[in-house]
């Protein structure tokens, strides 16, 4: 059983990095997220853009400057080192642009309507529900911020699949045993 069935998200090929099915692009792509969230833990979002671009522009310049280097002393005729890069498309085209917009903007109607359904007491029993789980998450808000939260996230979510998939069989039975227990609990206090 995967995590994601076959849908939209495999589009970029989220499922492949998620099980780590190419460990060199999945390895930089965790790395780079990790990297980019704990520098952002301990610099401004300004200091982090600026210092990442500082980086890349080092690393391009200095090669460019090296094949160019290596090209006047081979006396070789093979062009810009970035060439193939730099002819490739990178614009995003209007149709995706639209479809994600319109599904954003449905989500986003949607959780408004819920928002106000909630803050506007449509319903006492779903609005107490929600007023718990604000007074729940302010413990949490205490213990993490929310940087802290996308850091363990991105941890779980390249970790998750790949132990889940693993060690399946035991995962579903103990999850079973849990899910057995909390019927039974449940069961008895309706009793």
């Amino acid at each position: 059983m995967q995590i994601f069935p076959h849908s939209e998200v495999d589009m970029w090929g989220l499922v492949d990095l998620l099980y780590w099915r190419d460990l060199q692009r999945t390895g930089v792509v965790f790395g780079a997220s990790l990297f980019l969230l704990l520098s952002l833990s301990v610099c401004s979002i300004i200091s982090v853009i600026s210092y990442v671009g500082l980086a890349l522009l080092s690393v391009t310049i200095s090669f460019r400057m090296y094949k160019g280097i290596l090209q006047a002393v081979q006396k070789s005729e093979n062009g810009h080192p970035f060439k193939m890069y730099l002819d490739k498309d990178v614009g995003i085209s209007s149709e995706l642009v639209h479809k994600y917009g319109d599904t954003a903007l449905a989500h986003f109607n949607s959780l408004i309507k819920e928002l106000r359904r909630l803050f506007l007491v449509e319903d006492l029993v779903d609005s107490l529900k929600f007023a718990v789980l604000m007074w729940i998450l302010t413990y949490v808000g205490a213990l993490f911020n929310g940087l802290t939260l996308l850091i363990l996230g991105l941890i779980g979510a390249f970790s998750w699949p790949v132990i889940y998939e693993k060690h399946q069989a035991q995962i579903d039975h103990y999850y079973g045993l849990v899910n057995k227990q909390i019927k039974d609990v449940l069961g008895k206090k309706t009793e």
